[in-house]
């Protein structure tokens, strides 16, 4: 099925860790052109550095709540490895808060990465894959997508959000050729949890259960085979968890 994506040009949001650098290695791996953007140019590089020099790449800085960025992001993708095919969007930030906590600083910052920042992305690639027939947006949610989780209430609504943007995307792109697609996570091994500052959210809503939880390559899989399916199968969602933590 990996052969599916052979020569294939996909941008990676997001890519400098956790779930993001996954995909881009999968994806690399299968055959891909990967353009790997995050505003941490340096962790970029080292993902890079770590797919081989037989993989076709592009590393570009960029944080998706710059929309003039975004676009140039997609235009040198387009200039150096060709039009966007796919577009993965793992770029987003999680954050324990309790609402009488007030952390608006968090607040926004969710909102800005995880609703903005996705909207830019997704109208960067939109036109070039309704003119060309053919694209595929996905964009990573989370089981908080579909059930509202205390303590994360700020980041479930981002997550909604994600959920009816890409609902309504898909209808309004129906028979265009272009596939949307949401991947929803559980708990992964990533590194999010070490930006909550609120620790009486985190100490009462973010301790581990003691279940084994998610690797990012875990979900990657999940997004290489939502990408290979032939064009006229869509996989409209994936709710991928830990087997002990149903949602």
């Amino acid at each position: 099925m990996s052969e599916a994506l052979r020569g294939r040009v996909v941008v990676v949001t997001g890519a400098s860790s956790g779930i993001g650098a996954a995909v881009g290695r999968a994806l690399a791996d299968a055959g891909a052109k990967v353009a790997l953007a995050a505003r941490r140019e340096e962790a970029l590089r080292e993902v890079r550095a770590g797919l081989g020099d037989g993989a076709e790449t592009l590393v570009f800085p960029a944080d998706v709540t710059d929309r003039g960025l975004v676009r140039k992001l997609v235009g040198r993708v387009e200039q150096d490895l060709g039009p966007v095919d796919a577009l993965v969007n793992c770029a987003g930030v999680m954050y324990f808060t309790l609402m009488k906590n007030v952390r608006e600083e968090e607040w926004d910052r969710t909102v800005d990465v995880n609703c903005k920042g996705t909207v830019n992305c997704v109208g960067a690639v939109l036109p070039g894959m309704l003119e060309r027939g053919r694209g595929h947006i996905v964009t990573i949610s989370s089981d908080a997508g579909r059930r509202v989780f205390p303590g994360l209430a700020v980041y479930s609504a981002s997550k909604f959000f994600v959920e009816a943007l890409s609902q309504g995307l898909r209808l309004e792109t129906a028979g265009t050729g272009v596939k949307v697609t949401t991947i929803q996570p559980g708990n992964v091994a990533t590194d999010l949890l070490e930006l909550s500052g609120d620790e009486e959210a985190l100490q009462q809503y973010g301790q581990p259960t003691g279940a084994r939880v998610l690797d990012p390559e875990d979900v990657a899989a999940s997004i290489v085979y939502a990408l290979s399916q032939p064009d006229h199968v869509a996989v409209n969602e994936i709710l991928v968890e830990p087997r002990d933590e149903p949602v």
